[in-house]
C-alpha cells in the first residue's frame, strides 16, 4: 500500500507541474524560457541542500549521469519551447505518444518488453488522452514546435530508463539537476521573445522547481528500480487526466462530458495493465 501511495505522489507532483506551469505562463506571470531555467535552477538548490543534509556523496564523473542530465536538460528544453507553438493538447499527445513508444522499444532491447495486457492497457489509455486533449483537425501543426515536443518526449523516456540503474535516488537527482542547468540555460536565447519576470512568476517557478520537480523527480527516482520500464511508461498517462482534475477544482475550469469518458479510459487502461490475472 505504501509503494501505491509514493506512486500517486509522485504522479501529483508531475500534474501540480502542469498546473504551475500553465498558471504561471497562461497568466503572464513569467515567460515559458525563464519559467524552465529557475525550474531547474530551484530544483538543483532544493536537492542538494537536501542531498548535503543527508549526507549523500554526489557522483560527476560516470556514463550514467552524464545520460541522465543530457536526457533531463532535452525534456526542460524542448518542453518549454515547444508550447510556444503547439497547443496544449496537441503537445500533450505528442510527448506522451513519444514517451511510451520510447520506453516500450528501450525496454525490449533492454529484454523487458512489455506484455500483450500492457499493450492494450496503453492503446486504451493513450485514447483516453485523445478524447480529453481532442485536438482540432483544423489546427496545423508547426513542425519546429512538433520536433521539440519529440525530443522533450525522448528526453523523459531516457531519463526514466537511466533512474532504474540509480543506486541513490536523491544523490542522483541532485547531480543531474546541477550538471542540466548550464544546458538549460541556453533556452532563453532559443527564441527572440522578451523575458519578463513578475514575482508571483518567480515564486511559481521556484515552487514548480524546488518541490513539484525536485521532489518529485527524486521519488521517482526512487521508485523506478521496482517499475518494469513498460509500467512506468503507462504510469505517466494519468498525468494529464490529474492535471485536469487539478484545473477544475483549482482554476474553476470546466468540466466536460467528454473529459469524463476520456479519464474513464485512461484510468481503465492503467487498470487492465496493473491488474494480474488470477490463477
Amino acid at each position: 500500500m505504501r509503494f501505491y501511495i509514493l506512486i500517486s505522489l509522485t504522479m501529483v507532483a508531475f500534474a501540480a507541474n502542469s498546473l504551475l506551469n500553465r498558471i504561471a505562463v497562461d497568466y503572464g506571470y513569467i515567460d515559458p524560457e525563464s519559467f524552465a531555467v529557475i525550474r531547474v535552477a530551484s530544483g538543483a538548490f532544493m536537492l542538494i541542500a537536501l542531498a548535503r543534509i543527508k549526507g549523500a556523496n554526489l557522483t560527476w564523473l560516470e556514463p550514467r549521469r552524464g545520460l541522465g542530465a543530457l536526457a533531463l536538460a532535452l525534456y526542460m528544453i524542448g518542453f518549454s519551447t515547444a508550447y510556444l507553438t503547439l497547443p496544449a493538447g496537441l503537445g500533450a499527445l505528442i510527448l506522451f505518444g513519444v514517451v511510451q513508444i520510447s520506453i516500450f522499444v528501450i525496454a525490449a532491447f533492454l529484454k523487458a518488453a512489455p506484455t500483450l495486457r500492457q499493450i492494450v492497457g496503453a492503446v486504451i489509455a493513450f485514447g483516453g488522452l485523445v478524447v480529453i486533449v481532442n485536438p482540432s483537425a483544423t489546427v496545423s501543426v508547426d513542425l519546429q514546435g512538433a520536433g521539440l515536443m519529440a525530443l522533450a518526449g525522448l528526453g523523459w523516456a531516457v531519463y526514466t530508463i537511466t533512474g532504474r540503474y540509480e543506486p541513490d535516488a536523491l544523490a542522483g537527482t541532485a547531480a543531474n539537476f546541477v550538471l542540466a542547468l548550464p544546458l538549460t540555460l541556453a533556452v532563453p536565447f532559443l527564441t527572440d521573445a522578451p523575458h519578463d519576470i513578475s514575482a508571483t512568476g518567480l515564486l511559481l517557478a521556484v515552487l514548480s522547481g524546488a518541490f513539484a520537480s525536485g521532489l518529485g523527480y527524486a521519488l521517482w527516482y526512487s521508485l523506478l528500480p521496482k517499475l518494469a520500464p513498460s509500467t512506468a511508461a503507462i504510469l505517466m498517462l494519468s498525468v494529464p487526466v490529474l492535471a485536469l482534475a487539478g484545473g477544475v477544482l483549482l482554476l474553476g475550469e470546466v468540466l466536460h462530458l467528454r473529459y469524463l469518458g476520456g479519464a474513464v479510459l485512461v484510468l481503465g487502461g492503467l487498470t487492465l495493465s496493473f491488474l494480474r490475472p488470477r490463477v
